[in-house]
């Protein structure tokens, strides 16, 4: 900073906003982990600038703080400036870590025991191709696989790997350390068995007759999706603890689209699973509207209430017009963004006029600009012509729904005319 009146135009909201372009462009411009150095440190005079400064307040509640809007930019560049670094060895060290601790922490089937032992072998050998080193597995127990990992691990740290001069090595090690997690993830440990038992008990497997591809589970499953056995995808469902699975099954709930799909996941749903509210409202399950109002009033879970509103939206009852419509004023930015989004799917158009107000009225530009995409989804004129008077906005993102609303409303005029 400089000293006497200076100091009024150096804290300026434009100063301010001169010196985050430049340290943008000059993470643009970073190639090596020294220079997001220098551009952290840049921020960190910014972020201490703001703090100290006296900045002007908002004259009304329509206006944007001039702090909140820097500290903003500030937050994003930040973001920009982390996902630009690296990759680090430490990334593919914590990941083998891992490993130690899932071969040492799990109890393995016999076939699992096998496979990681074939997990670790071949990571060995790949790992020995990167860094040209020479680990090996001397012995198929426990010990003898954790000692192989640890002396990656000592290679790793021991080649003393930069991040800007062995990024393509780094990248290797880690994609190297991805596949032994992979493969121990694949390997088959005691829980997968005792699933496996209370299935083959319930006749999980029995499509299968004689013969079954590997993994078995996975073939069960798209034959009983062909059979319409949904009562068996829906205890595959509850079983396997796999994501994939678990999304498998959700996507065949979807694909199926049968009355039955719904009777089935409706307890786990009433449990407020998110994953299962997404797939009823993919189903566009229509009996799940009374159902799903009911959580759209959960303020103290914002996550809940995002998927509960796009679970409304594409289902698009207009039974939730107005329950939705109410958040529209609630506290949480997201949750705000998410009911406007919601309504726009809908398409009922007694949200044009709450809609129209957020645009309008609303202290967070990425709110109004989901109200304004909102407003076109709907698509009436009316709903065109509240979206498109915005074309001068202070938000790009309004500005750019504004302009995409008076497109529409050309093409039409044009229609007419031709008409």
């Amino acid at each position: 900073m400089s000293d006497g009146d200076d100091d009024t135009t150096e804290l300026s909201p434009e100063s301010f906003d001169e010196r985050l372009t430049e340290a943008e462009e000059a993470l643009d411009a970073a190639e090596t982990e020294a220079d997001l150095d220098e551009v952290e440190a840049t921020l960190d005079d910014i972020d201490a600038d703001v703090e100290a400064a006296d900045l002007p307040e908002p004259d009304d509640e329509d206006e944007e703080d001039p702090a909140e809007e820097l500290e903003s930019r500030l937050s994003d560049l930040r973001g920009d400036l982390e996902s630009q670094r690296g990759p680090y060895a430490e990334d593919a060290v914590e990941t083998l870590d891992e490993a130690t601790s899932t071969i040492t922490d799990t109890r393995w089937t016999e076939q699992g025991e096998g496979e990681i032992v074939a997990a670790v072998e071949t990571f060995a050998d790949e790992f020995n191709g990167v860094l040209d080193a020479s680990v090996s597995v001397d012995g198929d127990d426990e010990d003898a696989l954790t000692a192989a990992v640890d002396a990656a691990v000592s290679a790793v740290e021991a080649a003393a790997l930069d991040a800007d001069e062995n990024a393509e090595t780094i990248a290797d090690l880690i994609e190297v350390a991805d596949g032994l997690a992979d493969g121990l993830d694949d390997a088959q440990e005691w829980d997968d068995l005792e699933t496996r038992e209370k299935l083959q008990v319930q006749g999980f497997y029995d499509v299968l007759g004689h013969y079954k591809d590997y993994p078995p589970e996975l073939s069960a499953l798209k034959e009983h999706e062909k059979r319409g056995n949904v009562e068996m995808i829906a205890l595959a469902f509850e079983s396997f603890q796999s994501d994939f699975m678990q999304e498998y099954c959700i996507e065949a709930f979807t694909r199926m689209n049968d009355d039955r799909a719904y009777e089935t996941i409706e307890g786990q749903a009433k449990r407020r699973d998110k994953d299962v509210i997404k797939a009823i409202g993919k189903m566009a399950a229509e009996e799940g509207v009374e159902m799903l109002v009911d959580y759209v009033d959960t303020d103290s879970d914002p996550a809940l209430q995002k998927v509960v509103f796009k679970a409304l939206g594409e289902i698009g009852s207009e039974e939730a017009t107005q329950p939705v419509a109410n958040k529209l004023v609630t506290e949480n930015d997201n949750v705000r963004s998410a009911a406007a989004r919601a309504l726009g799917l809908i398409g009922d158009t007694r949200a044009v006029e709450p809609l129209s107000d957020v645009v309008a009225d609303d202290d967070v530009d990425s709110v109004r600009a989901s109200a304004a995409w909102a407003l076109r989804q709907i698509g009436t004129k009316d709903a065109l012509d509240a979206a498109a008077g915005y074309a001068d906005d202070r938000s790009f993102l309004v500005q750019r729904e504004s302009e995409l609303a008076a497109e529409f409303l050309g093409d039409d005029v044009e229609a007419e005319a031709t008409v």
